[in-house]
């Protein structure tokens, strides 16, 4: 990082935007260029220069480019830490950044709940035939079997199921856990649920309506978290992954089915993908960063995508006796 290049590179009011934009989390060039209201090529101008100072670096998933920011308060090199801060203060201090800076975060927030609006509807549509589109691109049986053995002679304990959608997945885990609670931000994806899951001994499993950028649960209740091709739906699986963390306990296991890295962008346009699947960097990283420790990985080869597996668990003391969430809030009343 050189500093001439770096405060050529700060030198202007719109890559300033995009910096603190970064700051808080990792766009695709096309959200930037909405917020901006600026052209794609003349974003991808500023990008470019940020990336070349080492600012920001960039992220191709099939058609779309990803940036996120090169440097942080935590950053290792003393020259990234001083210029993250230095933006920092300068938007606390700068009365008239500061304003263009919250705009932006707001015409952001309603870009991606535009988004989010689409895909709900895209859900609603295909609730009754889901399981038929993932047979589509998912070879299930040999997902769920491969599954079932990477959490073979583990205490599922209290299992959340996020994004159960048909409920598949509780309906297969529900003899093995505590208690599944399984969780759909679609009415529609629920009632699809309940229908599949009735045959099920009664409190077997807890339907939920929620979003898994908010879950709605206590910290440190559940054992194990279960995410069944549902992270590339998540326009920040950052905020995703660290919202499951506080919920499982110390100790806590995740697991998370999802589609290797690929170029398939028709799942993108016609089935709300926000994300191309994941290469198990990315994957580990975003484990890491909300404080799991990555166990194992497996893949299913598929046609004409392949199918990951990953497992971790979450950092702590000693595992406590598996409870379900019920009884842990109730436990934690009384003392």
């Amino acid at each position: 990082m050189q500093l001439e290049a770096l405060l050529k590179a700060l030198a202007d009011p719109t890559r300033l935007r995009i910096m603190r934009l970064l700051a808080h989390m990792e766009l695709a060039v096309g959200e930037l260029a909405q917020v901006l209201e600026q052209s794609q090529p003349r974003v991808s101008r500023h990008v470019r220069i940020l990336c070349a100072a080492g600012l920001a670096e960039r992220r191709k998933e099939g058609s779309w480019v990803f940036l996120r920011a090169a440097i942080s308060e935590t950053s290792a090199l003393p020259l990234a830490i001083a210029t993250a801060r230095l933006l920092a203060v300068s938007e606390s201090d700068d009365g008239a950044f500061a304003a263009q800076c919250r705009e932006d975060r707001q015409h952001l927030a309603a870009i991606r709940a535009a988004r989010q609006a689409s895909a709900e509807a895209y859900f609603a549509r295909h609730a009754g035939e889901w399981d038929t589109l993932r047979s589509l691109h998912s070879p299930d049986e040999a997902v769920e079997e491969a599954l079932k053995a990477m959490l073979d002679g583990q205490s599922l304990g209290a299992l959340l199921d996020v994004g159960t959608g048909t409920g598949r997945m509780a309906e297969l885990f529900a003899p093995h856990a505590a208690q599944v609670t399984a969780l759909d931000k679609s009415p529609e994806m629920l009632r699809v649920a309940r229908s599949r899951l009735d045959k099920l001994p009664s409190g077997a499993v807890n339907l939920v309506q929620g979003d898994f950028t908010a879950l709605p649960f206590s910290a440190g209740i559940f054992d194990t978290v279960l995410f069944h091709q549902v992270l590339h739906y998540a326009q920040n699986p950052t905020v995703v992954l660290a919202e499951a963390a506080r919920a499982t306990r110390p100790g806590g296991h995740i697991a998370i089915v999802d589609f290797a890295a690929h170029d398939r962008e028709e799942l993108r346009e016609r089935h709300a993908h926000a994300r191309l699947g994941f290469t198990d960097e990315q994957m580990m990283g975003f484990l890491a960063d909300a404080g799991f420790a990555s166990k194992d990985v497996r893949a299913v080869a598929g046609q004409p995508l392949t199918v990951k597996i990953w497992t971790a668990r979450k950092d702590g003391k000693q595992e406590a006796t598996a409870q379900t969430p019920r009884q842990r809030e109730e436990n934690e009343w009384q003392a």
